[in-house]
């Protein structure tokens, strides 16, 4: 009998063993290895630990009105992977269905089992899953099992039969079972540690791959430099394709599916777009997740990673394979690593250039500090009026003498919109006085917005650009309008003319960068339109029609 029983308890071991095994595969368990699990795994942990303690006592050998069984195994090994609330409700429900199945020792193997989950959580607290040792598995077991056979001795009645019980099953059941534990141990460890080797090898890769990137985004993120960057990524990843995608159109797409996700299309993926949204990673395990609307595609799973700049979402980068739920733990760590990487040096890069344009706005507004044109043809009309109108003369000379100190002091990042609006007023000053009746003026600023903060030389610039390329080629002159208004936790500015407008190609060349031809004071509609979006996430709103005017919105939140 005592050599039956041992037998028996190895084949029941044999089968949990297998089953942790099979256990160990699942993303699950992983995370328990990491105590990372939310509150509705660890209740699935409960059920599943209580499912292995559950089997043990089923498949237990019935001796002297008692069960011989494992059920330890899956309280305890829950306790030490899940921790005490996994452990203790998972020997809560293993207890209470031995309980109801009977017997004399129903009560205390019920108690038992509680008692064993608690005191493996509390041997086990100060220690994370991951460094468990087989060693320390095995002395947990040798300990909880005796205790259940004290526990036995102390509760079950008669005492006589419960020590000749324990004499039968207490060594093979000490034995065996701390076996099965150490063994669960043995396995869980060898699964985290298989997969941290794999982390190890998409770091490595993912190292690599942005030593050669890193350098290509230094360039920011356009057509050019994501055609650059996919290509490599793919050549080094073993994936179907790679793409890179800003919010509006794909920047580069590489591998099967290339032949309809094209460069500069708009985004064709639903999966992007959820990306986007949520801020987060989305994982497409199939056709229909990806959300292609080409019927031929024949990319069929995929990981998708919003990259992120200055705190906003800037773009996603993904990659594909070509088979349903294609898409592993490797292909995800090395796409958020990719991701991450990206977006530090974007982020890098976006700073750099902001310091680009705040050395050229420098230039910009000291250029106008001693512009000879400007000044030339300021002093030409005081000239000119202090022959017939000294008191205009003398005002001029201090609008003029305004403008020229507030340009000196414009070193403030920012300013308010009243100050900003005062500058604004002595160019317009010099500038009426110059064309005459050819040119107005409209004024309309809500009182609450005077207070706003916006970035120097934001204003000037637009309504310099106005009278300069609007208003002045127009025979009989034109109208400027200023409207300054609060929307929501927004301040609106539009700059507006009637004047020529902007052909399509010229407005094309402010947002493509293109554009530095502004004179005098501004820093030009392109360099305002990068501050902007560096600072804002938005540069300007241009509305324009030849022959009609233009109008140039700016909203700076709160």
């Amino acid at each position: 009998m005592f050599w039956r029983l041992f037998l028996k308890l190895a084949q029941n071991i044999s089968v949990l063993v297998t089953i942790s095994y099979l256990l160990s595969k699942t993303r699950i368990f992983k995370k328990a290895m990491r105590l990372k699990n939310s509150w509705a795994e660890k209740l699935l942990l409960v059920a599943v630990f209580s499912a292995i303690g559950i089997m043990g006592t089923y498949t237990g050998v019935s001796i002297k009105g008692a069960l011989a069984n494992s059920r330890v195994v899956g309280v305890v090994v829950g306790a030490l992977l899940g921790g005490p609330f996994v452990g203790i409700g998972a020997g809560i429900i293993a207890g209470l269905h031995r309980y109801l199945i009977g017997g004399f020792t129903a009560f205390s193997c019920a108690l038992a089992t509680v008692a064993e989950a608690a005191a493996a959580a509390w041997f086990s607290r100060k220690e994370s899953p991951k460094r468990l040792s087989w060693k320390f598995g095995l002395a947990i077991g040798v300990g909880t099992e005796t205790l259940q056979m004290l526990i036995i001795l102390a509760i079950a009645r008669p005492f006589a039969a419960a020590w000749d019980l324990v004499q039968t099953i207490g060594l093979p059941m000490i034995v065996m079972n701390s076996i099965g534990i150490a063994i669960f141990l043995v396995i869980a460890r060898t699964s985290l540690e298989e997969e941290e080797r794999a982390g190890a090898v998409q770091a490595q890769k993912a190292l690599e791959i942005a030593n050669i990137t890193l350098p290509i985004l230094r360039q920011g993120l356009n057509e050019k430099t994501a055609q650059e960057v996919a290509q490599i990524i793919f050549e080094r990843a073993e994936v179907e394709a790679v793409a890179l995608t800003n919010r509006e159109i794909i920047l580069a797409h590489v591998g099967s599916g290339c032949s309809h996700h094209l460069a500069g299309a708009p985004i064709m993926t639903q999966a992007t777009r959820m990306a986007m949204e949520a801020g987060e990673m989305q994982l497409a395990e199939d056709k229909g997740q990806i959300g292609c609307r080409n019927k031929d595609c024949t990319l069929r799973s995929a990981v998708v990673v919003p990259l992120f700049s200055r705190g906003e979402v800037s773009g996603t980068l993904k990659l594909y394979q070509d088979r349903d739920h294609g898409i592993g733990s490797v292909e995800i760590q090395l796409a958020q690593g990719l991701a991450g990487l990206f977006s530090t040096q974007l982020e890098l890069a976006a700073l750099e250039e902001q310091a680009k344009l705040v050395t050229k706005a420098e230039l910009k507004a000291l250029q106008a500090q001693i512009n000879p044109h400007f000044l030339f043809n300021a002093l030409n009309t005081i000239v000119s009026l202090v022959r017939t109108d000294g008191e205009k003369a003398r005002n001029l000379l201090i609008q003029l003498g305004e403008f020229f100190r507030k340009n000196i002091q414009r070193g403030d990042k920012f300013v308010t919109l009243r100050e900003e609006l005062e500058h604004i007023r002595a160019y317009l000053s010099i500038e009426q006085a110059r064309f005459g009746d050819s040119l107005k003026v409209v004024e309309q600023v809500q009182p609450e917005a005077e207070d706003w903060l916006l970035p120097a030389l934001t204003l000037q610039p637009l309504v310099e650009n106005a009278i300069k390329h609007g208003i002045y080629p127009k025979i009989e002159g034109g109208t400027v309008e200023i409207r300054c208004w609060i929307e929501g936790s927004t301040l609106r500015v539009m700059i507006g003319d009637d004047g020529v407008g902007i052909r399509g190609e010229k407005l094309e060349e402010v947002y493509l960068k293109k554009n530095d031809s502004a004179q005098g004071a501004g820093v030009g509609l392109s360099n305002v339109n990068d501050r902007l979006k560096y600072l804002y996430g938005t540069g300007l709103t241009i509305d324009s029609e030849p022959g009609h005017g233009t109008r140039v919105l700016i909203c700076i939140p709160g």
